[in-house]
């Protein structure tokens, strides 16, 4: 019983220590100055998809 109380606590640790990490990236990558793109490199396609289905009509 010892042995599993020991890995659950370890377990316990490592999850807390990712979320914790998880966090600190994602604060960081939100901290960041995202500027949105110039219109200039923005290349608008069109694409018309057009299904007709001749038995139903």
């Amino acid at each position: 019983m010892e042995r599993k109380k020991l890995v659950a606590i370890i377990a316990g640790a490592i999850s807390i220590l990712l979320a914790i990490a998880y966090l600190i990236i994602v604060q960081i990558l939100d901290y960041r100055d995202m500027k949105p793109a110039p219109i200039s490199q923005i290349y608008p396609t069109s694409t018309i998809v057009a299904f007709v289905n001749k038995t139903n009509l």
